[in-house]
């Protein structure tokens, strides 16, 4: 299994309405992804600081993900205080 970890900074006033946006745009298109197997949102609200994670089959279907993944986060361009960073894991341990 492997994940993409995307993590960024977002003004605190925005969160709501990119929340809304990840909710209504990323996570539908991201179902239809070859190899998806889940996606996380999380946020910390005073901060303003955001992290999504995606995990997919393999690193293929990763891979494959790319440049998806560079349309989604240009969605969001609007909303980041600075450019996001993009990090790609391989799961080697999971509980």
């Amino acid at each position: 299994m492997y994940a993409r970890i995307v993590s960024g900074s977002i003004a605190p006033a925005k969160l709501d309405k990119a929340i809304g946006l990840w909710q209504e745009t990323v996570a539908p298109s991201v179902e239809q992804q070859k190899g998806f197997i889940s996606a996380r949102l999380l946020v910390q609200r005073k901060s303003g600081r955001v992290v999504s994670i995606g995990l997919w089959d393999s690193e293929a279907d990763l891979e494959n993900t790319v440049e998806w993944n560079k349309e989604q986060i240009t969605r969001f361009a609007s909303f980041f205080t600075v450019k996001p960073t993009v990090e790609h894991y391989e799961v080697v341990a999971e509980v």
